[in-house]
């Protein structure tokens, strides 16, 4: 359970730093991060690290991807952990 936990924290961190960098690339016209890899690994776990990043850095905000399918992510975790599919409590 310990391990899970860690897991979740590390990739929720990831992806909220992973949003804080693409943000500052679109800036500078750089090489961007792909669509691709945030709803990956929010799928595999860091949905709510992607939703703050969307909201701290107003960063693909205006994505239909992404406030459709990162909210629906997060409220189906939050059912999982609720419901003790996946336990962390």
């Amino acid at each position: 359970m310990a391990i899970l936990k860690l897991y979740l924290i590390t990739i929720n961190m990831i992806c909220l730093i992973l949003m804080r960098f693409d943000k500052y690339f679109a800036i500078k016209n750089k090489k961007r991060i792909s669509e691709h890899t945030f709803l990956t690994l929010s799928f595999f776990g860091g949905c709510l690290g992607t939703l703050l990043g969307m909201l701290l850095f107003h960063h693909k905000i205006r994505k239909p991807k992404f406030y459709f399918i990162i909210p629906i992510l997060v409220i189906l975790y939050l059912i999982l952990i609720l419901t003790k599919k996946i336990p962390l409590f």
